[in-house]
Parts: C-alpha cells; sequence; structure tokens
C-alpha cells in the first residue's frame, strides 16, 4: 500500500504538468486576434470614447532577465499591437482620433498583480500621433468619461517608455497656443548620448514659435540614479531660450539640472511662459545654472550665479523661484558693476519710443510730454509675490548728471510693489525714497516719501563752470499721495507737500547777478573775474494740490541781495509760471533789475525778463533826460530793502516734516 503512494503522486505531478503544458500550448497557439472585438469593446465602454485595434494582436511569452531566483521561472506576457486609434471628443475640432498608433509593445510582470499592481517595465510606442486640444473654457479631449467615479483599487507602474518617432499637435485656446512637435530617433552615429530628436512649431500668443532639441531614447520613469539627458532650443517671438542638461526621475521631476541661456527684447515678455512677473527692460540676455525639483510642499527653482547684460549694462545674481500658496515667491539678489541709467527707464516707461518699439510696448509717449505716459501692467502683479533686491554699483551717465550708485529693495506682496528703500548717491549725498503702489484698486493708489541729504551744490550742476566754486549742500522731502497708472497720471494728481533747504556757503556772484540782471556787474565780472559771495539760507517751500506745486516760500538770501520765487509748476499740464523777484541791500548804478519769468512747459521751457518792467525803466530814464540828463540816472539807481525777515523763518519752516493725505482713500 505504502509502495503504491509515491506512484499516484507521481502520476498527479505528470497529469499536472501535461495541462499546464497543454494550457500553454493552447495560449501560444492561440490567435489573440479573436480577442480584438471584446478588447475593443471593454476599452470603449471604459473610455467612453471609440477604441479599436484594427492591425494584429499578437502575445509572446519570455523569461525576464532582471529577475532573480524562482522569479526568473516565472513567463512574462508580451503584448504587441497594430494599428491602434483611440476617438476624439465629439466637439473636438482636431480631427476624429485624440491617438493614433502604428504599434505599441509592453511587457507585464503577473508577479504584482496579486498586490492590484499593473507594473509595466518598458512600453514602447512606434509612430503615436496625438491630437491634444483644450478650450478657452478650460475643457479639454485627452480626460476620458468614466461612469466610475470611486477610487480605483489599481495602480499602474510604467517604469520605462520608449518613443521611436511620433507627432504630437496641441491647440490650446486658454494659453493661446498652437504647436506641433515631431520626433524621430536619432542614427547612432550622431546621437552624441542623446536617443530622439524633436522638432517644433506653430504660434504662442500670436507670436511665431519654433524650436528642436534632443533628449535620451529611453525615459526611465522612475529611475533615481540614472540622469535623462535633455537639449533644446525654442524661439517666441524675440525671446530665446536655450537649456542643456539632465532630468532625474522625470514622473516627479525630482531634479532638475540645466544651463540655462534667456535672451529677449524685454524680461517682461517673459511672463506669460514662465508666469513670472518681471519688469520692462531693453534687450537683455542671461546665462546660469538653474536647479530645482517638485517635492510635496511645491517646487523650488534657483537661477544661481547668472550672468549677462541689459541694454549697455551689465547684471548678475542668483533668485529663487518658491512654489507656495496663495502665491509664489520669487526671491534674491541681483546687481551691476557698471548700470547705464538709461536702461533703467523702460521700467517707469521714460524709454523714447524707438526704444518702447523695439520691446514691443506702443509708442504712446505724446511728443510734447515729458512725463512717462505709458501705463503699468498691474493684471500680472497678484500673480506672485517678489523680494528682491538690487544694487548699482556704478551709473554711467549719456548726460553729466551727478548719480554715481543704486541701491533697491523691491518688494511685491498681494499686487501691492513697494520700494522700501529706493536710494541713488546723488552729488556726494544721497537721495532716499519709499515708494508704495497698491495695483489692487484701478487706478493705482500711490504714496511716496524722499529724503535729499548732503547734495553738494557744485556737484549738483558739473556742467555749469559758474558753479564749480560754490560750497554748501541741499537738504530736502517731500512726502506725495496719488492715483493714477503712470508716472503722469501719478504726479498730475499728487498733493502734498515738498521742501528744501541750502546750508550756509558761497555761491558765484556772476551767477546771482545774471539772475538779478545788473548789467555793470556782470559786465565788470567778466571782465575783472568771478568771486564768491556768502550765502545765507535758500528755502523752498511748496504745497501740492491735484499735481499743482503752488510756491509758500521760496527765497535765496545773501549778504548783498534777495532773491524771491513766487508762482506755480503744473505737474498735470506740465505748465511753469514762475517769477524770480531780486532785491538788493545796497545801492547799485546801472542796474537794469527787474522780474524774471520762467514760463512755457516742461519740454520748451522759456527763461528770461520781464521786459515790459525794463521798458518802463528805461522811459522813465528817457523821459527824465530830456529834462535833466541827470535825472535820468534815478530810474536806474537799485535802493536796497530791508523787508527781508531773516533766514530762521524760512529754515524752520522748510525743515519741518512734510506731510501728505493718505492715498488709500483718494479719488481720482
Amino acid at each position: 500500500m505504502k509502495s503504491k503512494i509515491p506512484r499516484v503522486a507521481a502520476w498527479t505531478l505528470l497529469l499536472l504538468l501535461g495541462l499546464a503544458a497543454i494550457g500553454i500550448a493552447l495560449v501560444l497557439s492561440l490567435d489573440w486576434n479573436r480577442a480584438r472585438p471584446w478588447i475593443n469593446q471593454r476599452v470603449s465602454e471604459a473610455t467612453g470614447r471609440p477604441f479599436a485595434i484594427r492591425g494584429d494582436l499578437v502575445l509572446q511569452w519570455n523569461n525576464p532577465e532582471t529577475e532573480t531566483g524562482w522569479r526568473r521561472w516565472v513567463p512574462w506576457p508580451r503584448l504587441s499591437a497594430h494599428d491602434i486609434t483611440l476617438g476624439n471628443a465629439d466637439w473636438s475640432k482636431t480631427g476624429p482620433h485624440l491617438a493614433e498608433i502604428k504599434q505599441l509593445t509592453f511587457s507585464l510582470n503577473p508577479l504584482p498583480l496579486l498586490d492590484h499592481t499593473i507594473r509595466i517595465p518598458t512600453l514602447e510606442l512606434a509612430g503615436p500621433v496625438l491630437s491634444l486640444e483644450r478650450t478657452a473654457d478650460g475643457k479639454n479631449n485627452w480626460t476620458l468619461a468614466t461612469d466610475n467615479t470611486a477610487p480605483s483599487a489599481w495602480k499602474l507602474d510604467l517604469q520605462r517608455l520608449v518613443l521611436n518617432h511620433g507627432t504630437v499637435k496641441l491647440v490650446d485656446a486658454q494659453a493661446k497656443l498652437n504647436l506641433k512637435i515631431d520626433v524621430e530617433s536619432l542614427p547612432r552615429e550622431t546621437a552624441e548620448g542623446y536617443g530622439i530628436g524633436w522638432k517644433l512649431g506653430g504660434t504662442f500668443r500670436q507670436a511665431p514659435l519654433h524650436g528642436s532639441g534632443r533628449a535620451g531614447a529611453v525615459l526611465s520613469l522612475q529611475q533615481d540614479k540614472k540622469p535623462y539627458p535633455l537639449q533644446a532650443g525654442v524661439q517666441i517671438g524675440t525671446t530665446r531660450i536655450d537649456i542643456a542638461g539632465t532630468l532625474t526621475k522625470p514622473d516627479a521631476l525630482a531634479a532638475l539640472d540645466l544651463r540655462l541661456k534667456l535672451s529677449g527684447a524685454s524680461m517682461a515678455h517673459l511672463y506669460p511662459i514662465t508666469g513670472i512677473t518681471l519688469p520692462n527692460t531693453p534687450p537683455f540676455s542671461t546665462e546660469g545654472h538653474l536647479v530645482g525639483k517638485l517635492d510635496k510642499a511645491g517646487g523650488r527653482w534657483l537661477y544661481e550665479h547668472f550672468k549677462g547684460s541689459v541694454g549697455e549694462s551689465d547684471i548678475g545674481g542668483t533668485l529663487e523661484y518658491i512654489s507656495q500658496h496663495p502665491r509664489p515667491l520669487l526671491r534674491g539678489q541681483v546687481q551691476s558693476n557698471q548700470l547705464r541709467l538709461e536702461d533703467l527707464a523702460p521700467l517707469i516707461g521714460a524709454d523714447s519710443n524707438a526704444s518702447k518699439a523695439k520691446r514691443g510696448a506702443a509708442a504712446v509717449q505724446p511728443t510734447d510730454k515729458v512725463l512717462p505716459v505709458e501705463k503699468f501692467d498691474t493684471a500680472s502683479w497678484g500673480s506672485i509675490d517678489a523680494d528682491v533686491k538690487f544694487a548699482g554699483r556704478k551709473i554711467i551717465h549719456v548726460k553729466d548728471l551727478p548719480i554715481d550708485s543704486l541701491v533697491a529693495d523691491l518688494h511685491l506682496k498681494d499686487s501691492v510693489l513697494s520700494l522700501t528703500p529706493l536710494s541713488f548717491g546723488v552729488a556726494g549725498g544721497t537721495l532716499a525714497a519709499t515708494i508704495k503702489l497698491d495695483g489692487r484698486q484701478n487706478p493705482i493708489r500711490a504714496d511716496l516719501r524722499v529724503s535729499a541729504r548732503r547734495l553738494k551744490i557744485k556737484e549738483l550742476f558739473p556742467t555749469l563752470n559758474t558753479m564749480q566754486a560754490s560750497l554748501g549742500e541741499v537738504g530736502g522731502d517731500a512726502a506725495l499721495s496719488a492715483v493714477g497708472n503712470s508716472v503722469a497720471s501719478l504726479l498730475g494728481t499728487s498733493s502734498g507737500e515738498v521742501k528744501a533747504l541750502v546750508s550756509k556757503g558761497t555761491m558765484s556772484k556772476f551767477l546771482l547777478e545774471a539772475m538779478g540782471l545788473n548789467i555793470g556787474n556782470v559786465v565788470a565780472t567778466q571782465i575783472f573775474g568771478d568771486k564768491q559771495v556768502q550765502l545765507n539760507c535758500l528755502a523752498s517751500d511748496f504745497k501740492v494740490t491735484q499735481g499743482v506745486m503752488q510756491t509758500r516760500s521760496f527765497v535765496l538770501d545773501t549778504d548783498e541781495s534777495t532773491i524771491n520765487v513766487t508762482g506755480q509748476i503744473n505737474l498735470s499740464s506740465e505748465q511753469l509760471a514762475l517769477e524770480i523777484q531780486p532785491r538788493n541791500k545796497a545801492l547799485r548804478v546801472l542796474s537794469l533789475r527787474s522780474p524774471l519769468y520762467v514760463k512755457g512747459t516742461f519740454k520748451n521751457p522759456d527763461v528770461g525778463v520781464d521786459k515790459g518792467a525794463v521798458a518802463l525803466k528805461l522811459g522813465a530814464a528817457i523821459a527824465l533826460g530830456a529834462v535833466a540828463p541827470v535825472a535820468a540816472l534815478l530810474p536806474l539807481l537799485n535802493v536796497g530793502s530791508e523787508e527781508f525777515a531773516g533766514c530762521a523763518p524760512l529754515e524752520a519752516a522748510a525743515s519741518a516734516k512734510p506731510q501728505a493725505p493718505s492715498a488709500r482713500g483718494r479719488k481720482r
């Protein structure tokens, strides 16, 4: 009896092996094309789109080379399907099919199926054509409709993707993008480590788009150690982007390490491409190291040690982009060793119409206006927060201006742009400002505070020879609030106070005499030379109301004369209406002192003598001369005035802290 048990077991084992062999033989010999209608029907029902395998369907069994131990003896199925189509959404205009694939081949590891995991070690696509479309309201044709909204118990684990050649078409009305990408395999002799090459063409926001690049042949989606090589160059309108580097774990963008070059007509043009708000600039070019990754908290991207140029100025630094809620953050430091002042003009729309045309902006500046009328683009301010420090270490001037350095801390938070501080090195002193522009309201509400300290008089006028021997320093303060969307409209609606004070020093006598039109002394100074006169004070105090600067006091006092300035400056219409009245402190002979006027516009100022006052004096002299020749000198005598009350009250008023109404409650 005992001897029969081993025989039964042996025959049972042989029977099972025989059945397995017969089953394998049946599977191997089965014509899988007969299963296509059933597969087509099941996939169509699952996706809600017509699906068809129109070519051969072949199943093979292979022993895996990557497995060890007993797992090596578990065969893997390898399925190959030819001529596959997946239907498009019924509303799409890109054609009848969302996807067309000449051949799809993949192997399947059967053991993870026990854990509800579909593990595909390699998916090979030959000749895929994808036609993707998204409408302006966000509806797309690649989201497949299914009746089952509950989460699936099955998980897809795709490890490698091999793409031989193919085409991707994308029409995106929301992003205003229309492009076509063609992918081809590269010959081994020209691959240089890359497996595929691609070319793209189309439009982005109506601007022409074209580019090309190379990438690895095998995309290891979940391989942590082996980087995936990338190289690309894309031109979008006037903007050029070039990258070269590697990507690790592409399914999660776990690590990006690239050499990035950027160039274009203006940095502001990068916003539609990158989503990062940058200012208007002249043509620029930068190159640096870009590293980044995505994690659960978002992405962090570092553009480090970049160098380049903006206009004719050099630029360099490091910027970091952090994806966070409620808005991403851009922070870092940027510096320029040699900054051309004209390259800052596009930031506020103060560049020429020719410069505006180069950076793609409308030539809106009227020919008779000085203050920039180009509007600030506040629409993008709410897309990002920023904290960036900028330093211009040396200012290069096209004109002789006494500005030598610039430091600015830019902060953008919830559409509120602040420059705290904005500081210039000017004429041996400093000009510091704090500016706040609230872009949450239309038009912008603005607050401005300016402080000037220790500005040297002779350095303020570097091209005026008569000022080079002058001594003394200028200080001043301004507080303004305004409403508007451009520099011109902000200044044209501004209200507040502007004050300035010059400390005791000396000033060119010739300059003072010329201001007073004392003909005798001007001639004498020209013949015998200039000298300095003692400056007791120079104080000015303007009240600003809705863009009109009205003098409350503006006095220049020396040991020899007092000069009063009265009138107004209209920042809205850019009109000047000032009168300069000199008064001598001593008796002068042969003086035609009379009021001077400053009229006209900022663009075309008119400075001259009150001809009526001069004519009156000359007329009186001629009339008296007809009666008594000696009496003709009387109208030309300039008797000193003692009406001036002294510098102390003026200095006290000019030194008081200026005030301005809050911009928050202001209306245009």
